[in-house]
């Protein structure tokens, strides 16, 4: 199974059933891929969830991905720093290197900056190109 780290701009915009990007949510309720987070990436989930939607929505979009069988824990013990212009975003390269993911999907351009990197390899891809991967569910 594929492994997937999803930056925050994209988690919140796969959940909403309207949204056109739902069907990434949908593959990975499915076990099409394995959604990879750390705790620091699900403590940012929760306070963008918390900041955006309700606390109570945000407590169940929080129990769906971490009971989800299709989410894997990773727990980076290296930080690469690769991210300069936004050091927060490195927790989402740390974990994806740290769970071989496939992709990174964010639509955030700090990460461009991974296309110049030749080591650690970590390919981004943004929701409309991974939406084109998904299988139609």
């Amino acid at each position: 199974m594929q492994r997937l780290v999803i930056d925050t701009n994209c988690l919140m915009q796969i959940i909403p059933g309207s949204s056109r990007y739902h069907d990434v949510w949908l593959s990975l309720l499915e076990g099409c891929y394995a959604l990879c987070v750390s705790s620091e990436i699900l403590n940012e989930y929760e306070e963008i969830l918390q900041r955006f939607t309700s606390p109570e929505f945000a407590s169940y979009a929080l129990e769906v991905i971490v009971n989800n069988p299709n989410t894997l824990l990773f727990t980076p013990f290296y930080k690469f720093h690769l991210i300069e212009a936004d050091p927060d975003d490195n927790k989402f390269v740390d974990c994806a290197i740290a769970a071989n993911a496939r992709y990174l999907v964010t639509e955030d351009h700090h990460f461009d900056v991974l296309k110049k990197v030749d080591f650690p390899k970590v390919a981004i891809i943004g929701l409309d190109d991974f939406l084109k991967e998904i299988p139609k569910l």
